[in-house]
């Protein structure tokens, strides 16, 4: 048996699931930078990179650096299906019991990762919170007004709902059924279940390669659509106690 079916063998207690969509120039630090920053701390782990319908070669990039790394796994999209289904893709394939997750463009950084899996011990998700956000004005002024907007209108406490650095007991998703654009409100969407989330600061660095894929029209306007979705599900949300069972 060599060294890729050992570890495919194993059964991980970390999996990292990654979209990726056009991100060749990335992919290359980003295995380095997380096996430099995963092996210290000694736990079986796995990389889920889901390539959502690249057109630049990402895949044949991904297939490149699996012969050298056994931890890296990729599941291949046909055709561009979004941010949300790439996670769910990632989510339904993932053996953790810990679910990691995080963009391709490294500007969440593995070297935090560590900071989730400490916080995990107590709640069932992490949110990575970038404090100090290493963006254009416009996508920071942007960012601000859609995190503002969605958490009044969703009773959301959780300051950075867009980060996509979490963390989550792989639980959370027994009974969650994911529509695009709902990775957004991933903390709300485990409140409404009765898990436990909570925050912690992370660091965000500027993009080196690549663009992003995100823009006002497709960061305000749809996420918009979406807020009123979740909050219709809020306020229907069944409830109740029961005070005897006979």
């Amino acid at each position: 048996m060599n060294m890729s079916e050992q570890t495919k063998s194993h059964k991980p207690e970390i999996s990292i699931v990654i979209p990726v969509y056009n991100e060749r120039e990335n992919l290359i630090l980003l295995d380095e930078e997380i096996t430099k920053h995963m092996q210290p701390l000694s736990k079986e782990y796995e990389v889920l990179l889901v390539d959502d319908g690249s057109t630049d070669g990402s895949a044949e990039i991904i297939h490149t650096l699996q012969s050298d790394n056994p931890h890296l796994r990729l599941i291949r999209f046909g055709h561009n299906h979004g941010q949300t289904a790439a996670f769910s893709a990632g989510f339904n394939k993932a053996r953790g019991d810990i679910i990691v997750t995080m963009d391709a463009d490294l500007q969440n950084s593995p070297a935090d990762i560590h900071l989730l899996l400490d916080a995990i011990k107590d709640y069932d998700l992490v949110c990575g919170w970038r404090h100090k956000r290493n963006d254009p004005w416009i996508r920071k002024v942007s960012s601000k007004i859609a995190n503002a907007v969605r958490n009044s209108l969703s009773e959301e406490t959780i300051a950075d709902t867009g980060c996509s650095l979490k963390a989550f007991r792989r639980e959370c998703f027994k009974n969650i059924k994911l529509y695009n654009g709902l990775h957004r409100f991933f903390p709300t969407l485990m409140k409404m279940e009765g898990f436990t989330v909570t925050q912690v600061k992370v660091g965000h660095y500027p993009r080196i390669h690549g663009h992003s894929k995100y823009n006002i029209r497709n960061r305000l306007l749809a996420s918009f659509k979406d807020l009123l979705a979740i909050r219709w599900m809020k306020k229907r949300t069944i409830n109740y106690d029961i005070v005897e069972e006979d």
